[in-house]
């Protein structure tokens, strides 16, 4: 679907918004805030129809058939929805919508970012769209709270500042989810990662390892928690504990806990930590945690060294042994009375498989790392590569090349594989298989 405006020239732009605001202040003047409640689109539109109709022969506006029926879906937008937003949001190719000012929206299709045509007419319109998405929610943003995170009713994450702390205006960032889960097939086709190194995860969920999901920002983290959560056995029970609720798990018997930010008056905050030091009292046979980013990664490693073996988290990093440093890190912010010796044992006992993604410079997310926890030598927490990603340049069309390889080491979990009944061929342990040059 294409978000291109339709083409005018760029000192018409403010003339088309003109003509918006009228239609839009006409519209709403001939309704009342009780009649525009009970309104639907579809059930308004032939009346923003008419005022149209009767504003282009008033003004005598030229306008061709398809500037008409763009100007009516664009009001629409303007009373129901998000505005300028809408045909980004209805694209299902944009993964992310970045709005830098009113005057500056970008989007990432397949990894890419690009720069759009679309605009708000002003920062006070945009203000205006942010507020709409904070209030659905009981929530506010002002000079006393001038960042809010919000959900859109499809699940999308939006994050929004405004001044003094943006110095551009208002701004906006809209991470959206696919509404088609990804398929194992679909990963492997996409190259993600290999058959040997989703057999062996698979056979690592099953067997109850707890795993650590690494990356940054976009790398697909929520995305291989979600592929290695189908693993899971139907008749566990699941706690899965989220600051803004992205995973999608497939299993029946799933409880899915969300934290909750403080009111008004500062209070009734709902932290990660605390649901978590709740889910242990719930029964749960493993609990996943969204993203561990603090104090909360002491009660999960608590919960895994407690009899909830199975459990997953994700975190950003680096890399695998950077996600496990900043375990231990995060650990210190809960309690800094735990000697750092003590920390280390409790993080080695507690993790058993470190996963890291990546998203490379073509855009494509793949897996670039799969860790055992090894020993403790010299005060330092081993970690084994079961599987790495080699990267070896780039082809003329901008495509990462490169090839996954065992690095050749045997997992010491493989006996733990075995007593669950799993059995995998040695020969993934040595395989290495070449990215295709599409």
């Amino acid at each position: 679907m294409s978000t291109r405006a339709i083409p005018r020239p760029a000192s018409g732009a403010d003339r088309w918004f003109g003509i918006k605001s009228k239609i839009h202040a006409k519209l709403l003047n001939s309704l009342s805030p009780d009649q525009l409640k009970s309104l639907t689109k579809d059930g308004v539109r032939e009346q923003v129809g008419n005022v149209v109709e009767n504003l282009i022969a008033e003004d005598a506006i030229p306008m061709t058939v398809t500037e008409r029926e763009k100007l009516i879906e664009e009001v629409l937008d303007e009373v129901f929805g998000l505005g300028p937003l809408e045909p980004l949001l209805k694209d299902p190719a944009v993964s992310d919508i970045l709005v830098n000012g009113f005057d500056n929206v970008y989007v990432e299709r397949m990894g890419r970012l690009q720069e759009t045509t679309v605009r708000f007419k002003d920062q006070a319109h945009l203000r205006m769209i942010i507020d709409r998405i904070v209030s659905n929610i009981g929530r506010r943003i002002d000079d006393s709270s001038p960042i809010v995170d919000a959900r859109l009713d499809d699940g999308s994450r939006v994050c929004a500042v405004i001044p003094p702390l943006s110095l551009i205006g208002p701004v906006m960032s809209i991470r959206r989810f696919g509404k088609k889960l990804l398929s194992t097939e679909d990963l492997l086709k996409n190259e993600t990662l290999t058959t040997g190194m989703l057999d062996f995860l698979s056979g690592c969920v099953e067997a109850r390892l707890n795993i650590v999901v690494s990356g940054g920002s976009g790398a697909g983290k929520t995305t291989m928690l979600n592929t290695l959560s189908r693993f899971i056995p139907e008749e566990e029970r699941v706690v899965t504990i989220e600051d803004t609720a992205e995973l999608t798990l497939q299993q029946s018997h799933v409880v899915r806990l969300e934290t909750r930010p403080m009111n008004i008056e500062g209070a009734g905050a709902i932290t990660q930590r605390d649901l978590v030091i709740n889910a242990l009292r719930m029964r749960p046979d493993r609990i996943i945690i969204g993203e561990c980013r603090g104090p909360e990664a002491l009660d999960m490693m608590q919960a895994m060294n407690t009899g909830h073996d199975g459990s997953m988290t994700t975190t950003h990093a680096n890399s695998a042994r950077d996600a496990f440093s900043r375990l231990e890190t995060m650990v210190m912010m809960a309690s800094q009375h735990i000697p750092d010796r003590v920390i280390r044992q409790m993080l080695n006992s507690a993790v058993h498989i470190v996963v890291h993604t990546t998203r490379l410079a073509d855009g494509t997310r793949k897996v670039t790392g799969i860790a055992e926890v090894g020993d403790i030598e010299d005060d330092r927490v081993l970690l084994n590569d079961v599987f790495t990603f080699e990267r070896t340049g780039v082809n003329q069309r901008g495509k990462v090349l490169g090839r996954f390889a065992a690095a050749g080491y045997k997992p010491k979990c493989l006996a733990r594989l075995k007593a669950y009944g799993i059995h995998l061929s040695q020969s993934i342990f040595s395989e290495q298989y070449e990215v295709k040059d599409k």
